[in-house]
């Protein structure tokens, strides 16, 4: 079953967006490599370690091509994906060759990147209605399949959906490229070279114990115990009061003002494909929006 076309006000176009995402960044990257595939491929072919901000930028302008740059840019960006991942091949940590384009690694990288808003208005907005999630993932599906997904990957519905996720979430544990997230976050170089190194070695430690409280606090709580992340019940009523101030706060943007950035970013990205000399001058470097 199709959706119908992401314009404004479906589901996909209203939620997709919305700023308070950015909250979720460090969850959905633990949830990707989480997969063993997806470990191995970002242990062996990604260079977020060495330059996150730079990758997380890139992840972002690239998702947003997908659900604002219309069905020929999301072609476009898919088709450049795949042709990219093709060559990411490796042993994994148990010994197994792996392909970057393993179909349900790939299934799951998509799953978790539905998840996001769905999770967003969850934790920060108002959680979608069961209409607007029919909608939205049927949006999603279609997305997906654009991106190469066959259809025994996509569960049709969502309550199918959400079966799978839960499924998939149970068989995940520690792992190396887990770990190496976490300190990676640690030790993060400083985003910008004028910033003074002393400042951001203060800095450095508030994003860290931010950075890792939201991963806490917004990953599956049998996950999150798996891989020996303490939760408290102080952590949890700071944690609750923290998203009830993004909740309000949030809610003082206009809806459609919530996603307006990324729209645009998405808009933006569709004409830098179409004028690629204009990306180059610019410093434009193509770049993989998934770990891996």
């Amino acid at each position: 079953m199709t959706g119908p076309p992401i314009v404004k006000g479906t589901a996909a176009w209203r939620y997709f967006g919305d700023f308070r995402a950015g909250l979720l960044a460090g969850q959905v990257l633990v949830l990707q490599v989480a997969h063993p595939v997806v470990a191995a491929g970002v242990r062996d072919h990604s260079d977020y370690a060495e330059n996150p901000w730079t990758r997380l930028m890139r992840t972002a302008a690239s998702l947003s091509i997908y659900v604002y740059g219309g069905p020929e840019g999301a072609k476009y960006e898919a088709d450049r994906l795949r042709a990219l991942h093709r060559s990411f091949t490796g042993v994994d940590a148990d010994g197994r060759r792996y392909s970057a384009l393993n179909p349900r690694a790939y299934a799951w990288v998509h799953a978790t990147l539905v998840m996001v808003p769905v999770d967003t208005q969850r934790f920060y907005g108002n959680p979608m209605t069961p209409s607007e999630l029919d909608e939205y993932y049927t949006q999603m599906c279609d997305v997906g399949r654009l991106l190469g997904l066959r259809e025994q990957d996509l569960p049709p519905t969502w309550p199918e959906f959400e079966r799978y996720y839960a499924e998939m979430l149970a068989g995940f544990g520690p792992n190396e490229t887990i770990s190496t997230l976490f300190e990676t976050i640690r030790t993060v170089k400083k985003p910008w070279r004028w910033l003074p190194d002393e400042r951001w070695v203060r800095l450095r430690r508030w994003q860290y114990l931010a950075q890792m409280f939201l991963i806490r606090g917004t990953l599956p709580p049998a996950l999150r115990d798996r891989l020996g992340l303490q939760w408290t019940d102080r952590d949890r009523r700071r944690f609750d009061r923290f998203r009830t101030v993004v909740r309000l706060a949030g809610g003082l943007v206009p809806l459609t003002s919530r996603s307006s950035l990324v729209r645009r970013i998405g808009r933006l990205n569709v004409w830098f494909r179409a004028h690629p000399r204009a990306y180059r001058f610019l410093g434009g470097v193509q770049g993989s929006p998934h770990p891996g």
